[in-house]
């Protein structure tokens, strides 16, 4: 493990994914939560980036976060093209697991802010059920409308004496990340926004089967479960991050020809 300002990255769309496998991940955001620290772990996917790519403010929230996930095989094909050969999806439902494995071993607890009663309900109800030693600090819900001052002072007050570590949050991207960046320093814990994984742990939606997810064609099975929802998104994202990817293949291929290659090899011994 090594800290946040070491962590491999290699950028994709001009922001640092963390280039680190699934487990290696999971026990730097472990470490960070039982020693309190205050962290930002956004999980990253097509949509994210491209929300980054056109808004410059969100897109300093991505890329000052302290560990962002590759969600989403495209991001991986990326990351692979560029050279890391071996990486592998980090997606949200499977940190969540994973996290809620490894912190019931440490007796490291959580916090649930977000979503709804009825899903929080399910959630605890899986949770307790599949780690049984799992402490949960709390599950909070909150209203749609943005908290007042006072509001959110109580919440940040609530979190850091339950003692938690870590703090799931699912408001949805980009809202979630935002509330996340707005919070460093404040809330004593890992926050990781994890909005899309709650429904799908819950049991209330369906996740792909692996043989899709492992293709790339998670996408399309969430399409067909939410067509109004995300029929939108996909169609303004998609196409767009196809085009901004290929293009910085193209770049990256560019500066690597030999004589690039060779010239940078001159250049290094000359120095």
């Amino acid at each position: 493990m090594v800290e946040s300002a070491s962590l491999p990255t290699r950028n994709v769309l001009e922001f640092p994914i963390t280039a680190l496998p699934l487990e290696e991940q999971v026990k730097t955001i472990i470490k960070w939560a039982d020693e309190r620290q205050s962290k930002t772990v956004c999980v990253a996917n097509v949509h994210m980036l491209m929300e980054a790519y056109w808004n410059p403010d969100f897109g300093t929230v991505l890329k000052n976060a302290d560990l962002v996930t590759p969600d989403g095989m495209p991001l991986v094909w990326m990351m692979r093209r560029l050279g890391e050969i071996s990486q592998e999806r980090v997606a949200g439902l499977d940190l969540l697991i994973s996290v809620c494995e490894l912190a019931q071993q440490l007796e490291v607890s959580l916090f649930f802010v977000g979503s709804q009663r009825e899903i929080l309900s399910l959630m605890r109800k899986r949770l307790n059920k599949e780690f049984p030693k799992l402490e949960i600090a709390a599950m909070e819900p909150l209203p749609f409308r943005p908290l007042t001052d006072k509001e959110d002072k109580a919440l940040v007050q609530k979190i850091n004496q339950s003692g938690a570590g870590l703090v799931f949050v699912s408001l949805g991207c980009p809202k979630q990340e935002k509330w996340i960046a707005q919070h460093k320093d404040k809330i004593n814990g890992v926050m990781i926004g994890l909005g899309g994984a709650f429904p799908v742990y819950a049991g209330i939606q369906k996740r792909a089967p692996r043989l899709m997810r492992n293709l790339g064609f998670e996408w399309f099975y969430r399409l067909l479960q939410e067509p109004r929802r995300l029929y939108r998104r996909y169609a303004t994202t998609i196409p767009p991050f196809i085009w901004l990817a290929c293009k910085q293949l193209i770049m990256s291929s560019s500066l690597n020809t030999p004589f690039n290659i060779r010239e940078k090899y001159l250049n290094s011994r000359l120095d």
